[in-house]
């Protein structure tokens, strides 16, 4: 299977004032515009120079650069066992990270051992950073835990499901770290559709208030399911922020170095005292929404294949060939290490005992309740009939 193919301080500045120097094109409020963004690598893996964001990439070595692509090529390859999984029956759903592994992988990759990450239900390429086992993501969506790992251990927070509820969290952590006076920072992820949750406007108020050290890292995927970008807003996602008194940036979510540039900045400001900041990468979700949609019914062919034109993996690709910085062999041993991985999460998957049917009347109450009761019995006897042949 081929994984790569689909095919210091920064001075304060006053509020929305953030540049985007460097790569730019025109401002995007209708379809098929480009958007005004940050860009440090074109789509054919030129280098484009930034005279805002290269010092946070300036020092990148040759290894480090082929640790990213490693890191998006083997986040792929899981995804894409993962969504083989749920399509043979082994997973209840899955929500594939298809196209956003730079974003994921840059962002995440910014982050210190220190800082801590609330993520959705999406982030699997910022968990792969974070040093959670991937087989242990699948648990919850295989239905036998409720998230499958210690988020302290990793300073990860458990997989959301509720749309944008985790910026609130995120915010009150980062208050609370604050006043305890650590120099560490709060990061938390959302995308293009919970940027219209009211969750989301409020964490934006009171990070604001209380100058919390948290980053809003929203992957701008294009499409809320099956609700266009433009449908939820007049402007771009990153000059919300101007509302707020915070600044905010918008990245080429699928230029891994770019980035890797802005999030170090955002992450750096809040370390430093200087309060939140809204990052947008701008990227798209080049398969469905989870398993259970069909992006065939909402969006064009045209549309998708422009967007695999601008594979964050192949654009890196590029940039190494181009650069010497890799040979074929490292290419060999990377396809190695990503059919060996695809095989231990399909064999840790099927080694998960089967979902307990009756878990769900666990913990209701904290006392038990009749009713529950009822409805467990009356659950026990539908299973039962099964068994006997009534429920075939």
């Amino acid at each position: 299977m081929t994984v790569e193919s689909t095919a210091a301080r920064k001075p304060r500045r006053s509020a929305g004032t953030k540049s985007t120097a460097g790569k730019r094109t025109t401002a995007r409020n209708t379809p098929g515009a480009e958007p005004e963004l940050v860009q440090l690598l074109t789509p054919e893996g030129e280098r484009v120079k930034n005279a805002e964001y290269d010092k946070y990439v300036a020092g990148i070595t040759p290894d480090e650069l082929r640790g990213l692509y490693r890191d998006m090529v083997l986040t792929r390859r899981f995804d894409a066992e993962a969504t083989s999984l749920q399509r043979q029956g082994e997973l209840g759903l899955w929500a594939s990270l298809l196209g956003q592994e730079a974003a994921q992988i840059g962002s995440g990759r910014a982050t210190r051992e220190d800082d801590y990450v609330f993520p959705t239900y999406r982030e699997h390429g910022v968990a792969w950073c974070r040093g959670v086992d991937p087989a242990n993501l699948l648990g919850m969506f295989r239905g036998v835990n409720n998230g499958g790992w210690d988020p302290n251990s990793n300073n990860f927070q458990l997989y959301t499901i509720v749309i944008g509820s985790q910026t609130l969290h995120a915010t009150g952590y980062a208050m609370g770290i604050a006043k305890d006076g650590a120099d560490s920072a709060v990061i938390a992820y959302f995308g293009d559709g919970a940027s219209s949750q009211g969750d989301v406007a409020e964490s934006f108020t009171f990070s604001a208030v209380y100058n919390a050290p948290v980053v809003f890292f929203c992957q701008n995927n294009q499409w809320a399911i099956s609700e266009p970008t433009e449908k939820q807003t007049r402007v771009p996602l990153y000059q919300r922020a101007q509302g707020y008194g915070f600044p905010g940036v918008r990245v080429d979510g699928n230029d891994v170095l770019a980035v890797l540039a802005v999030t170090k900045w955002a992450l750096e400001r809040a370390r430093t005292g200087e309060g939140p900041t809204l990052v947008e990468a701008y990227t798209y979700r080049m398969g469905a929404h989870t398993t259970s949609d069909d992006p065939t019914r909402y969006r064009g062919d045209e549309e998708r294949m422009s967007w695999e034109a601008k594979d964050p993996i192949l654009r890196l690709r590029r940039y190494l060939e181009a650069s010497n910085h890799t040979d074929e062999g490292f290419f060999t041993e990377l396809e190695a290490e990503s059919e060996a991985l695809g095989k231990r999460v399909r064999e840790a998957v099927r080694a998960m005992p089967d979902p307990d049917h009756f878990a769900i009347f666990e913990n209701v109450y904290a006392d038990g309740h009749a009713l529950v009761d009822e409805e467990r019995a009356q659950f026990a006897a539908y299973q039962a009939s099964f068994a006997d042949g009534e429920g075939a």
